[in-house]
Protein backbone atom coordinates (compact mmCIF):
# COMPACT_ATOMS: atom_id res chain seq x y z
CA UNK A 1 0.00 0.00 0.00
CA UNK A 2 1.26 3.67 -1.01
CA UNK A 3 1.94 5.55 2.01
CA UNK A 4 1.99 9.35 0.92
CA UNK A 5 3.68 12.39 2.80
CA UNK A 6 2.23 14.86 1.23
CA UNK A 7 2.48 18.33 2.30
CA UNK A 8 5.48 17.82 4.66
CA UNK A 9 7.45 20.99 3.63
CA UNK A 10 4.49 23.72 3.49
CA UNK A 11 2.69 22.03 6.30
CA UNK A 12 5.13 21.60 8.91
CA UNK A 13 5.78 25.64 7.94
CA UNK A 14 2.15 26.79 8.05
CA UNK A 15 1.94 24.84 11.47
CA UNK A 16 5.36 25.91 12.80
CA UNK A 17 4.68 29.47 11.49
CA UNK A 18 1.87 29.98 13.39
CA UNK A 19 3.23 29.36 16.66
CA UNK A 20 6.49 31.67 16.15
CA UNK A 21 7.01 34.88 17.89
CA UNK A 22 4.41 33.03 20.85
CA UNK A 23 5.73 32.35 24.22
CA UNK A 24 4.91 29.84 26.63
CA UNK A 25 5.29 26.00 27.62
CA UNK A 26 1.69 25.86 24.53
CA UNK A 27 3.93 26.92 22.08
CA UNK A 28 7.02 24.69 22.87
CA UNK A 29 4.63 21.32 23.18
CA UNK A 30 3.07 22.12 19.87
CA UNK A 31 6.19 22.90 17.75
CA UNK A 32 7.22 18.97 19.42
CA UNK A 33 4.27 17.15 18.78
CA UNK A 34 4.29 18.72 14.88
CA UNK A 35 8.14 17.94 14.62
CA UNK A 36 7.56 14.26 15.80
CA UNK A 37 4.05 13.59 13.68
CA UNK A 38 6.12 14.55 10.42
CA UNK A 39 9.14 12.68 11.55
CA UNK A 40 6.68 9.87 12.20
CA UNK A 41 5.62 10.02 8.92
CA UNK A 42 8.95 10.29 7.30
CA UNK A 43 9.40 7.04 8.97
CA UNK A 44 6.90 5.04 7.69
CA UNK A 45 8.04 6.24 4.48
CA UNK A 46 11.00 4.89 4.32
CA UNK A 47 10.10 1.77 6.17
CA UNK A 48 7.40 1.09 3.63
CA UNK A 49 9.47 1.62 0.76
CA UNK A 50 9.85 -0.67 -2.15
CA UNK A 51 12.49 -1.41 -4.32
CA UNK A 52 12.59 1.44 -7.29
CA UNK A 53 12.11 1.36 -10.89
CA UNK A 54 14.57 3.18 -13.27
CA UNK A 55 14.88 7.07 -12.70
CA UNK A 56 13.21 7.36 -16.15
CA UNK A 57 10.32 5.13 -15.35
CA UNK A 58 9.58 6.62 -11.52
CA UNK A 59 9.51 9.94 -12.97
CA UNK A 60 7.44 9.30 -15.98
CA UNK A 61 4.59 8.07 -13.57
CA UNK A 62 3.82 11.44 -12.72
CA UNK A 63 1.56 11.84 -16.17
CA UNK A 64 2.57 10.64 -19.47
CA UNK A 65 2.19 13.99 -21.06
CA UNK A 66 3.78 17.31 -19.89
CA UNK A 67 1.27 20.35 -18.84
CA UNK A 68 -0.84 21.98 -20.99
CA UNK A 69 0.30 25.74 -20.00
CA UNK A 70 -2.10 26.90 -22.05
CA UNK A 71 -4.77 25.91 -20.21
CA UNK A 72 -5.54 28.00 -16.70
CA UNK A 73 -6.04 25.20 -14.57
CA UNK A 74 -1.92 24.86 -15.25
CA UNK A 75 -1.05 27.84 -13.47
CA UNK A 76 -1.75 28.55 -9.53
CA UNK A 77 -1.34 32.19 -10.57
CA UNK A 78 -1.65 33.09 -14.25
CA UNK A 79 -1.43 37.30 -14.48
CA UNK A 80 -2.63 37.89 -11.75
CA UNK A 81 -1.69 41.48 -10.96
CA UNK A 82 -2.25 44.34 -8.28
CA UNK A 83 -5.75 44.67 -7.76
CA UNK A 84 -7.07 41.88 -9.67
CA UNK A 85 -5.57 43.96 -13.11
CA UNK A 86 -4.02 41.23 -15.60
CA UNK A 87 -2.40 43.58 -17.27
CA UNK A 88 -1.40 46.11 -14.08
CA UNK A 89 1.83 46.31 -12.13
CA UNK A 90 5.67 47.56 -13.06
CA UNK A 91 7.02 43.69 -14.14
CA UNK A 92 6.37 40.45 -14.00
CA UNK A 93 6.97 37.65 -11.25
CA UNK A 94 7.99 34.57 -12.60
CA UNK A 95 7.24 32.10 -8.93
CA UNK A 96 8.07 28.55 -8.80
CA UNK A 97 6.70 26.30 -5.87
CA UNK A 98 9.02 24.98 -3.25
CA UNK A 99 8.64 21.08 -2.24
CA UNK A 100 5.25 20.16 -1.00
CA UNK A 101 4.76 16.65 -2.39
CA UNK A 102 6.17 14.04 -0.19
CA UNK A 103 6.89 11.05 -2.91
CA UNK A 104 5.74 7.52 -2.19
CA UNK A 105 7.16 4.11 -2.54
CA UNK A 106 7.01 4.01 -6.12
CA UNK A 107 6.60 8.12 -6.94
CA UNK A 108 9.35 10.34 -6.94
CA UNK A 109 7.24 13.50 -8.94
CA UNK A 110 4.02 14.97 -7.98
CA UNK A 111 1.43 14.02 -10.43
CA UNK A 112 -0.56 16.98 -11.32
CA UNK A 113 -4.02 14.79 -10.59
CA UNK A 114 -2.28 14.58 -7.31
CA UNK A 115 -5.59 16.99 -5.50
CA UNK A 116 -4.03 17.00 -2.18
CA UNK A 117 -0.97 17.84 -3.56
CA UNK A 118 -2.29 20.59 -5.62
CA UNK A 119 -3.79 22.16 -3.02
CA UNK A 120 -0.91 21.98 -1.07
CA UNK A 121 1.36 23.06 -3.48
CA UNK A 122 -1.06 26.75 -3.80
CA UNK A 123 -0.32 27.15 -0.25
CA UNK A 124 2.88 26.90 -0.27
CA UNK A 125 2.89 29.54 -3.01
CA UNK A 126 0.47 32.20 -1.15
CA UNK A 127 3.08 31.92 1.66
CA UNK A 128 5.72 33.48 -0.09
CA UNK A 129 3.68 35.89 -2.93
CA UNK A 130 3.28 38.54 -0.91
CA UNK A 131 6.95 38.83 -0.73
CA UNK A 132 6.64 39.67 -4.59
CA UNK A 133 3.40 41.11 -5.71
CA UNK A 134 3.27 44.49 -4.24
CA UNK A 135 3.31 46.09 -7.62
CA UNK A 136 3.60 42.81 -10.09
CA UNK A 137 1.85 40.78 -12.06
CA UNK A 138 2.28 36.84 -10.62
CA UNK A 139 3.18 33.61 -12.62
CA UNK A 140 3.08 30.65 -10.57
CA UNK A 141 2.90 27.33 -12.82
CA UNK A 142 1.98 23.95 -11.43
CA UNK A 143 4.56 21.57 -12.36
CA UNK A 144 5.43 17.59 -11.80
CA UNK A 145 8.05 18.65 -8.65
CA UNK A 146 10.37 15.83 -7.37
CA UNK A 147 9.20 14.75 -4.41
CA UNK A 148 10.87 15.30 -0.85
CA UNK A 149 12.07 11.71 -1.30
CA UNK A 150 14.59 12.44 -3.55
CA UNK A 151 16.35 14.33 -2.21
CA UNK A 152 17.35 11.42 0.82
CA UNK A 153 18.77 9.41 -2.55
CA UNK A 154 22.65 9.85 -3.47
CA UNK A 155 23.25 12.82 -5.34
CA UNK A 156 23.75 11.36 -8.58
CA UNK A 157 20.26 9.13 -8.33
CA UNK A 158 18.36 12.91 -7.83
CA UNK A 159 19.10 14.58 -11.42
CA UNK A 160 16.03 12.73 -13.57
CA UNK A 161 13.37 13.67 -10.95
CA UNK A 162 14.45 17.59 -11.18
CA UNK A 163 15.68 17.25 -14.68
CA UNK A 164 11.40 16.22 -15.01
CA UNK A 165 10.51 18.56 -12.90
CA UNK A 166 12.27 21.15 -14.97
CA UNK A 167 11.24 20.18 -18.39
CA UNK A 168 7.42 21.60 -16.76
CA UNK A 169 9.16 24.88 -16.01
CA UNK A 170 10.59 25.28 -19.47
CA UNK A 171 7.69 25.01 -21.16
CA UNK A 172 5.65 27.12 -18.41
CA UNK A 173 8.20 29.95 -18.91
CA UNK A 174 8.02 29.43 -23.05
CA UNK A 175 4.13 29.88 -22.89
CA UNK A 176 4.71 32.91 -20.50
CA UNK A 177 7.34 34.70 -22.92
CA UNK A 178 5.19 33.86 -26.06
CA UNK A 179 1.39 34.95 -24.61
CA UNK A 180 2.17 37.68 -21.80
CA UNK A 181 5.82 39.03 -21.46
CA UNK A 182 4.90 42.00 -23.59
CA UNK A 183 8.75 42.54 -22.97
CA UNK A 184 7.96 43.57 -19.43
CA UNK A 185 10.90 43.44 -16.82
CA UNK A 186 11.25 40.11 -14.99
CA UNK A 187 11.44 38.98 -11.82
CA UNK A 188 12.62 35.06 -11.45
CA UNK A 189 11.67 33.70 -8.03
CA UNK A 190 11.78 30.20 -5.75
CA UNK A 191 12.66 28.63 -2.31
CA UNK A 192 14.31 25.58 -1.81
CA UNK A 193 13.95 23.35 -4.93
CA UNK A 194 12.03 26.33 -6.67
CA UNK A 195 15.70 28.33 -6.41
CA UNK A 196 17.47 25.45 -7.99
CA UNK A 197 14.81 25.14 -10.98
CA UNK A 198 15.20 29.15 -11.14
CA UNK A 199 18.88 28.78 -11.51
CA UNK A 200 18.49 26.31 -13.97
CA UNK A 201 16.03 28.49 -16.08
CA UNK A 202 18.82 31.33 -15.82
CA UNK A 203 21.14 28.52 -17.26
CA UNK A 204 19.31 27.35 -20.29
CA UNK A 205 17.32 30.49 -21.30
CA UNK A 206 19.01 33.70 -20.25
CA UNK A 207 21.92 33.46 -22.58
CA UNK A 208 19.88 35.64 -24.58
CA UNK A 209 20.75 38.99 -24.16
CA UNK A 210 17.61 41.01 -24.81
CA UNK A 211 15.98 38.37 -22.34
CA UNK A 212 18.62 39.33 -19.70
CA UNK A 213 18.45 42.74 -20.07
CA UNK A 214 15.53 42.79 -18.74
CA UNK A 215 16.02 40.42 -15.60
CA UNK A 216 15.43 42.74 -12.21
CA UNK A 217 16.63 39.94 -10.09
CA UNK A 218 16.40 36.18 -9.87
CA UNK A 219 15.45 35.12 -5.94
CA UNK A 220 16.76 31.73 -5.31
CA UNK A 221 16.15 31.45 -1.57
CA UNK A 222 17.40 28.37 0.30
CA UNK A 223 19.45 27.24 -2.71
CA UNK A 224 23.70 27.41 -3.30
CA UNK A 225 25.10 29.13 -6.22
CA UNK A 226 28.56 28.63 -6.69
CA UNK A 227 31.40 30.19 -8.41
CA UNK A 228 32.11 27.64 -10.60
CA UNK A 229 28.33 27.60 -11.90
CA UNK A 230 28.77 31.86 -12.79
CA UNK A 231 32.11 30.93 -15.05
CA UNK A 232 30.47 28.16 -16.49
CA UNK A 233 28.08 30.91 -17.33
CA UNK A 234 28.89 33.89 -18.38
CA UNK A 235 25.67 35.20 -17.87
CA UNK A 236 24.60 34.74 -14.69
CA UNK A 237 25.65 37.47 -11.97
CA UNK A 238 25.31 37.40 -8.15
CA UNK A 239 24.19 40.28 -6.22
CA UNK A 240 27.19 42.67 -4.37
CA UNK A 241 24.39 44.71 -3.06
CA UNK A 242 21.39 46.04 -2.64
CA UNK A 243 19.89 47.97 -5.52
CA UNK A 244 22.11 46.47 -8.22
CA UNK A 245 19.99 44.53 -10.86
CA UNK A 246 20.13 41.43 -13.58
CA UNK A 247 21.82 39.49 -10.34
CA UNK A 248 21.05 36.48 -8.19
CA UNK A 249 19.63 36.77 -4.72
CA UNK A 250 20.53 33.46 -2.47
CA UNK A 251 21.44 32.94 0.93
CA UNK A 252 20.72 29.53 3.24
CA UNK A 253 20.11 30.45 7.23
CA UNK A 254 21.61 28.29 9.77
CA UNK A 255 22.56 27.83 12.93
CA UNK A 256 26.32 29.10 13.69
CA UNK A 257 27.71 25.92 14.37
CA UNK A 258 26.28 24.10 11.64
CA UNK A 259 29.28 22.79 9.17
CA UNK A 260 27.06 21.05 6.83
CA UNK A 261 23.66 20.70 4.91
CA UNK A 262 22.07 19.52 2.18
CA UNK A 263 22.37 23.22 0.77
CA UNK A 264 25.80 23.37 1.07
CA UNK A 265 27.63 19.85 1.78
CA UNK A 266 30.72 20.34 4.08
CA UNK A 267 33.64 21.29 1.55
CA UNK A 268 31.42 23.14 -1.05
CA UNK A 269 31.39 27.11 -1.17
CA UNK A 270 28.21 28.87 -1.52
CA UNK A 271 27.96 32.38 -2.84
CA UNK A 272 25.48 34.39 -0.21
CA UNK A 273 24.35 37.78 0.40
CA UNK A 274 23.19 39.04 3.47
CA UNK A 275 19.52 39.82 3.44
CA UNK A 276 19.50 42.49 6.40
CA UNK A 277 22.87 44.60 5.46
CA UNK A 278 22.76 43.39 1.72
CA UNK A 279 26.67 42.93 2.19
CA UNK A 280 28.67 39.39 0.76
CA UNK A 281 31.21 39.65 3.36
CA UNK A 282 31.19 38.78 7.01
CA UNK A 283 29.70 41.59 8.33
CA UNK A 284 27.63 41.56 11.11
CA UNK A 285 23.97 42.58 10.74
CA UNK A 286 22.09 43.26 14.08
CA UNK A 287 18.91 42.57 14.73
CA UNK A 288 17.53 46.01 14.86
CA UNK A 289 18.00 45.90 10.75
CA UNK A 290 15.15 43.31 10.86
CA UNK A 291 12.07 44.84 9.65
CA UNK A 292 9.67 42.17 10.33
CA UNK A 293 10.03 38.70 10.23
CA UNK A 294 6.47 37.23 9.29
CA UNK A 295 4.54 33.94 9.28
CA UNK A 296 2.01 33.44 7.17
CA UNK A 297 -0.61 31.02 6.40
CA UNK A 298 -1.98 28.98 3.59
CA UNK A 299 -4.28 32.18 2.46
CA UNK A 300 -1.00 33.93 2.32
CA UNK A 301 -2.37 35.97 5.56
CA UNK A 302 0.79 37.02 8.16
CA UNK A 303 -0.50 35.43 11.18
CA UNK A 304 2.93 36.53 13.55
CA UNK A 305 4.83 39.15 12.65
CA UNK A 306 8.47 40.20 15.33
CA UNK A 307 10.74 42.71 13.82
CA UNK A 308 14.06 42.32 15.60
CA UNK A 309 13.66 38.45 15.22
CA UNK A 310 17.53 37.77 14.66
CA UNK A 311 20.44 38.78 13.23
CA UNK A 312 22.76 37.40 10.60
CA UNK A 313 26.30 37.43 9.47
CA UNK A 314 28.00 35.50 6.76
CA UNK A 315 30.18 32.36 6.96
CA UNK A 316 32.84 33.37 4.55
CA UNK A 317 33.92 29.54 4.59
CA UNK A 318 31.12 27.95 3.95
CA UNK A 319 28.96 31.18 2.51
CA UNK A 320 26.02 30.16 4.31
CA UNK A 321 23.98 32.48 6.20
CA UNK A 322 24.62 32.38 10.26
CA UNK A 323 21.45 33.02 12.43
CA UNK A 324 22.50 33.72 16.12
CA UNK A 325 19.41 35.31 17.52
CA UNK A 326 17.46 32.06 17.61
CA UNK A 327 17.60 28.70 18.79
CA UNK A 328 17.11 25.16 17.44
CA UNK A 329 14.31 24.84 20.06
CA UNK A 330 12.24 27.09 18.92
CA UNK A 331 12.83 26.76 15.35
CA UNK A 332 13.29 22.95 14.60
CA UNK A 333 14.74 21.11 11.10
CA UNK A 334 10.87 19.52 11.29
CA UNK A 335 12.67 17.18 8.42
CA UNK A 336 14.22 14.19 8.46
CA UNK A 337 16.79 15.70 6.02
CA UNK A 338 17.70 17.99 7.64
CA UNK A 339 20.06 18.31 10.66
CA UNK A 340 19.29 20.31 13.99
CA UNK A 341 20.71 24.47 13.39
CA UNK A 342 19.20 23.79 9.99
CA UNK A 343 16.87 26.71 9.18
CA UNK A 344 15.84 25.91 5.43
CA UNK A 345 11.86 26.05 6.40
CA UNK A 346 12.36 29.57 7.66
CA UNK A 347 14.84 31.27 5.17
CA UNK A 348 11.69 33.75 3.64
CA UNK A 349 10.01 33.72 6.73
CA UNK A 350 13.21 35.11 9.34
CA UNK A 351 13.58 38.13 7.09
CA UNK A 352 10.41 38.56 5.12
CA UNK A 353 10.03 42.40 4.60
CA UNK A 354 13.53 43.18 4.42
CA UNK A 355 13.10 40.70 1.19
CA UNK A 356 10.00 42.76 0.34
CA UNK A 357 11.48 45.74 0.54
CA UNK A 358 14.33 44.94 -1.59
CA UNK A 359 11.99 44.06 -4.39
CA UNK A 360 10.39 46.76 -4.03
CA UNK A 361 13.85 48.73 -4.05
CA UNK A 362 15.45 46.92 -7.19
CA UNK A 363 12.05 47.83 -9.17
CA UNK A 364 12.73 51.59 -8.64
CA UNK A 365 16.38 50.99 -9.90
CA UNK A 366 15.64 49.10 -12.43
CA UNK A 367 13.01 51.47 -13.51
CA UNK A 368 15.16 54.73 -12.42
CA UNK A 369 19.20 53.80 -13.35
CA UNK A 370 21.19 56.57 -12.34
CA UNK A 371 25.08 56.67 -13.64
CA UNK A 372 27.90 54.34 -12.69
CA UNK A 373 28.98 54.42 -9.26
CA UNK A 374 25.53 55.71 -7.55
CA UNK A 375 23.66 52.49 -8.10
CA UNK A 376 23.43 51.81 -4.54
CA UNK A 377 22.74 55.18 -3.60
CA UNK A 378 19.26 54.52 -4.62
CA UNK A 379 16.34 54.97 -1.96
CA UNK A 380 13.11 52.49 -2.38
CA UNK A 381 11.85 55.12 -4.13
CA UNK A 382 14.01 54.92 -6.65
CA UNK A 383 15.60 58.54 -6.12
CA UNK A 384 18.56 59.30 -4.39
CA UNK A 385 19.45 60.83 -0.86
CA UNK A 386 19.93 64.33 -0.49
CA UNK A 387 23.31 64.66 0.17
CA UNK A 388 24.14 63.02 -3.23
CA UNK A 389 21.51 64.84 -5.45
CA UNK A 390 23.24 67.88 -3.87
Amino acid sequence: MKKKITVLLAASLLALGSLAGCGGRSQETAIEESTEAVSEAVTEEAETEAPKESPEAEASDASDKAPDYSLPENWAYLADGPDGDPSGGSADVFFICPTVYGGTEDSFNMSLDDEDSMASFLGATNMEKGIYDQDCRFFAPYYRQAGLNVYELPAEEQEPYLEFAYEDISLAFDYYLDNFDDERPIILAGFSQGADLCIRLLKDKFEDEALNDRLIACYAIGWRVTEEELAEYPWLHFAGGEYDTGVIIAFNSEAPEVTSSLMIPEGTRSLCINPLNWKTDGTPADKSLNTGACFTDYDGNITSEVPGLTGAYIDTERGSLKVPDVSPEDYPPVLSIFSEGIYHLYDYQFFYRNLQENVAARISAFKSPVSTGLEYAIDIEGTLPAEEAA
